[in-house]
């Protein structure tokens, strides 16, 4: 590839069962020379696990190594400077690698543009060499199936929060939607559990841990220990919107019961 730039390919890898990636995902993952993710020090890094027999043999693996993840608060100076500069550092790398004339795939749980950590990188690179992304389906997505219960009906309004904000923003949002996504859980389960219990919505609330994958867990909010929860658990309330025959169906229960 001598004189011709390489690119910076981000594929999403979906809610974490690697049949769930696309097929265009699928392809990219197993042909790459060059494969970048993000990792917490001194993991494998949940990105790396999905793909596990999946790269090539000769496969050149490039881990990105937050230098925090929960250890501080985000909303610190000293957080955003140490991210800061590790998302100014693997960009100056990955663009390095692209203008040497190779394509590096990174990989990123979910889809790259909804929450993921990859966009700290695509705005960096954007207009310096070539970037494409692969959409995925999202976690969210993955955990609200996992429930066995459609997320929303006919008119309903959803809104996706993180459980990051602060509680009384959590109430007034919460109030207003239909259905519920709450993401980023972990230590903020206890405000989060307060604020639903305050708009009336905490028995209709579920948690799902690793939606899709072999250790998923699936329960009521109310059954979970406030201190067993991880970061990246997701929390669903369901809407109750518009149903065509609902009111038949009800009524043939009330007869049948």
């Amino acid at each position: 590839m001598t004189g011709m730039a390489g690119k910076v390919i981000c594929v999403g890898l979906g809610p974490g069962d690697p049949e769930l990636m696309s097929v265009r995902a699928d392809r990219l993952i197993r042909s790459a020379a060059t494969v970048a993710y993000f990792r917490k020090a001194g993991r494998a890094g949940q990105a790396r696990r999905i793909v596990e027999g999946m790269l090539r043999s000769d496969a050149r693996e490039i881990a990105m190594e937050y230098p925090v993840t929960t250890e501080i608060r985000f909303d610190t100076e000293e957080y955003d400077a140490l991210l800061t500069e590790f998302y100014d550092r693997e960009a100056e790398r990955l663009a390095g690698i692209a203008a040497a004339g190779e394509d590096v795939l990174v990989l990123c749980e979910g889809d790259p543009f909804f929450y993921g950590s990859f966009m700290h990188l695509h705005w960096r690179l954007t207009g310096r060499v070539t970037v494409e992304v692969v959409p995925g389906i999202t976690g969210m997505s993955g955990c609200w199936t996992a429930t066995g219960v459609p997320i929303t009906w006919g008119d309903d309004a959803l809104s996706v929060l993180p459980a990051t904000l602060p509680e009384a923003e959590l109430i007034r949002r919460a109030a207003s939607a239909d259905a519920l996504v709450f993401l980023k859980i972990g230590r903020n389960l206890g405000k989060l559990t307060r604020a639903l219990a305050a708009v009336g919505r905490l028995d209709a609330a579920w948690l799902v841990e690793r939606g899709t994958m072999p250790n998923e867990r699936v329960a009521r909010l109310t059954e979970v220990d406030p201190g067993d929860c991880p970061y990246f658990a997701v929390v669903l309330v369901h809407g109750q919107g518009r149903r065509p025959g609902a009111a038949r169906l009800r009524a043939e229960a009330a007869r049948a019961s």
